[in-house]
């Protein structure tokens, strides 16, 4: 049995939903971040898939250099057209070539773009709407090489850091539930003039919840600049309804403002309309690792790491491995150990050493009033050291795209 080091500690702080401001953000399936998050994920399942394919083994890859390049459009109500696509930049590293057999990569990371842009995003076509510029290059021989060592484990091909949290607090819950919503399909089956670049910012003080959301509306289903303010009300009522029917007892008052850059007297230039749901389109460009943590949302009250997990190879590249395993730790701790109320989970890896031995895994524990640390502390190591046992089953999962990195 391998001695790891794990430290536990209690923490002196109330919980982040006891603070008086707590401030939550989450941008959704259409904005140009979450996009190059998600497409580059879907690259590196795609390439894994290849590679045990092929081979028996996941090889080295990265692909978590990707940015999203705006493009061009003439908005019109009534429907509006793309004049320049948008360009998809796919970047780093991948292995072309393993024992004298060739893999298409480009091909590969091309076709798993196309299909997520096809499965999540409505009105872009990925074969016209979107150019793309695959810059994925051979790997160096030092890292690529951990690749070929003999081993169930591979040993860490960086030296990071990484932490997680658990349990979500009710404005982070608030923030994913009504996102998640707003891009459902049956809110797309009811307002298919909602369109999927959807974020959501809160602000809470005290029991206090005010969600500013961002939505643009699809000009092929608007026919005027009134229908369009009729059709921000609807929006408008009905996001307001749904979030104060999921307040229960955590919040007193959800006050729900809709793009509030629009101005009644501007005509076209006071709407947020989009031809293509994504502001992509010609407002604003992405790039990888600057849109929601692993856990779906962007926490300014709570400690978060500076890796980009989205697109990194899962069964070496701790950035990407602890960034997410920190926080399903800090699920199990919080889960199955009485006495908790919150947790942080800070894993920190050293280059070369086996992915299942980090250099240093800590807990701290936020503990319920009269809760002994000498009797959580054992039980709480335990949950670490156990999951850190299961490490290969676990980057098997992430290999396999059952973990969520945006």
């Amino acid at each position: 049995m391998k001695k790891r080091n794990i430290l536990v500690e209690k923490l002196s702080a109330n919980p982040v939903f006891e603070n008086e401001v707590e401030i939550v953000e989450r941008k959704g399936v259409g904005h140009p971040d979450s996009v190059c998050d998600a497409v580059m994920e879907e690259i590196s399942i795609a390439l894994s898939r290849e590679y045990l394919s092929c081979f028996g083994r996941v090889l080295h890859h990265n692909i978590d250099k990707g940015l999203l390049i705006a493009g061009e459009v003439e908005r019109k109500l009534g429907g509006g057209r793309v004049v320049e696509p948008m360009r998809l930049i796919i970047g780093d590293r991948a292995t072309f070539e393993f024992n004298g057999e060739r893999v298409p990569v480009e091909k590969i990371a091309v076709s798993a773009a196309k299909k997520w842009i096809r499965d999540n995003l409505r009105f872009v076509d990925p074969d016209n709407d979107l150019k793309f510029d695959v810059e994925l290059k051979p790997g160096s021989p030092a890292l690529s090489d951990i690749f070929r060592r003999e081993g169930e484990l591979l040993g860490a091909n960086d030296t990071s850091a990484a932490v997680g949290y658990a349990p979500l607090s009710p404005t982070e819950k608030m923030v994913l539930g009504v996102e998640h919503h707003l891009n459902s399909s049956a809110l797309k089956e009811r307002f298919p003039e909602a369109g999927e670049d959807i974020k959501v910012m809160a602000y809470r003080t005290g029991r206090e919840l005010h969600l500013t959301v961002a939505m643009p509306l699809i000009d092929r289903f608007i026919e005027s600049v009134d229908e369009y303010f009729q059709k921000k009300r609807e929006l408008l009522e009905y996001t307001t309804a749904f979030a104060n029917d999921k307040t229960e007892r955590d919040f007193k008052n959800v006050f729900v403002y809709l793009n509030m850059l629009d101005a009644l007297d501007r005509g076209l230039d006071g709407i947020y309309l989009s031809v293509t749901g994504t502001s992509a389109e010609d407002a604003d460009s992405g790039e990888v690792g600057r849109g929601n943590r692993v856990n779906g949302v962007i926490a300014l009250n709570r400690p978060m790491g500076t890796e980009a997990a989205a697109g990194k190879n899962p069964v070496s590249h701790v950035g990407k491995i602890y960034t997410v395993l920190a926080h399903r730790i800090a699920n199990e701790i919080y889960n199955s150990v009485e006495g908790v109320r919150e947790v942080y989970v800070w894993l920190c890896s050293q280059i070369g050493q086996p992915i299942d031995e980090p250099r240093v895994a800590s807990a701290q524990l936020i503990l319920e009033h009269g809760a002994s640390i000498d009797k959580i502390e054992p039980l709480a190591k335990g949950v670490i050291d156990l999951e850190l046992s299961n490490i290969v089953s676990f980057t098997t999962e992430l290999a396999e795209g059952r973990y969520k990195v945006w």
